[in-house]
């Protein structure tokens, strides 16, 4: 397996000066994530979300990445690619100029975003985003592949341009597409993307999806297109030597993290500018006795990988055993301490990849 971290740039109750240390500790992780092995770092493209991610321009922090680390790949999960985001133009010249400085690193993710704040603030016409995404994922590994690209779709028209500059790697960067539900991941594999999956669910659940997505990325191979074939899942982590501790600092910042994700994306609603209504207290001594117990039992939720290494160990073969190819780790979580989060990224690369790489 493969193991990645990825950076929201998260962190509860911002200020200007907390926001500037952020970003600051999210280029120390992933330094020392290059130091230690780890295959890559993800950052995510956000607008507008306050707390929960304060990552609005990933082309820059990764750039800025790109010039402090030797191997680690980079990776946009995701660039926001309809119109309103992002011309796919712009997109497609960002993501090149960057494989070119980073020597051939990029990996480019593709999505379009649930959240309200950002289709309002966008004036994203939504009744069309999910076509006005597929379109725009269409053309751009089109536009890398050609020395002159036009366009003659429906909402794009592009005369015969010279996309500039061409990447590094041939015939472009691996594609990828997020996937939140079950047929998005059937649709990044047929249209032969890699697939970023939010992680929830059982086990079963896991692996329907694991087995949904091959069968689509077969008929894509068998159709003639160019399969990226590696799926991915991005669970909270929080690994550390002793276990209680791990499990104080990782459930309490896996809560912060999924109630901010649901406050934005799952509840349909725009929410009032400023903080939002979610916990951030630490789990009381019964609440982190019942969290503890339930890791890795039979029918638990496949969701966050958290506790010591032996525990770890256990979670991560879990997703092994679904099929996983990459894990994406968010430890960069708003309530988790940066010491904490650098002693996990350590813990978990001396300890835990070993056994699986």
């Amino acid at each position: 397996m493969k193991f990645s971290l990825l950076l929201e740039v998260q962190m509860s109750h911002p200020t200007p000066e907390l926001e500037q240390q952020t970003f600051r500790d999210c280029v120390e992780q992933a330094v020392l994530a290059d130091e230690l092995g780890y295959h890559g770092v993800w950052a995510t493209e956000h607008h507008g979300l306050y707390e929960f991610a304060h990552c609005s321009a990933p082309e820059v922090l990764l750039a800025f990445i790109a010039a402090k680390t030797k191997r680690l790949l980079l990776g946009h999960a995701v660039t926001l690619t309809p119109r309103a985001y992002n011309h796919p133009i712009r997109v497609a010249e960002r993501v090149a100029t960057l494989d070119i400085l980073s020597g051939g690193r990029v990996r480019w993710g593709s999505g379009k975003s649930a959240s309200r704040v950002e289709q309002d603030a966008f004036e994203v016409e939504r009744d069309s985003l999910h076509d006005q995404w597929l379109e725009a994922f269409e053309m751009i590994p089109r536009m890398w592949r050609s020395e002159v690209f036009e366009w003659a779709g429906r909402f794009y028209q592009i005369p015969p341009t010279a996309i500039l500059p061409r990447p590094v790697q041939k015939p472009h960067p691996p594609v990828y597409v997020a996937c939140s539900k079950p047929d998005t991941v059937t649709l990044a594999g047929r249209l032969g993307a890699g697939s970023l999956n939010f992680t929830f669910g059982t086990d079963e659940a896991l692996v329907a999806k694991v087995r949904s997505y091959r069968a689509a990325t077969a008929e894509a191979a068998a159709e003639g297109r160019r399969v990226n074939g590696q799926f991915c899942c991005t669970p909270t982590a929080l690994v550390l030597p002793n276990d209680a501790e791990a499990c104080s600092y990782g459930f309490r910042g896996s809560r912060f993290f999924a109630e901010c994700l649901a406050t934005l994306f799952v509840g349909g609603q725009r929410p009032l500018p400023g903080a939002l209504e979610v916990s951030r207290e630490k789990f009381s001594e019964r609440q982190l006795a019942e969290a503890m117990a339930n890791r890795n039992r039979e029918g638990s939720q496949l969701a966050a990988v958290i506790g010591d290494p032996v525990s770890a160990r256990e979670t991560v073969e879990r997703f092994r055993a679904a099929g996983a190819d990459e894990l994406i780790l968010v430890m960069q979580m708003g309530t988790v301490p940066q010491p904490i989060v650098l002693q996990s990224i350590r813990t978990f690369a001396e300890h835990v990849m070993p056994h699986f790489t």
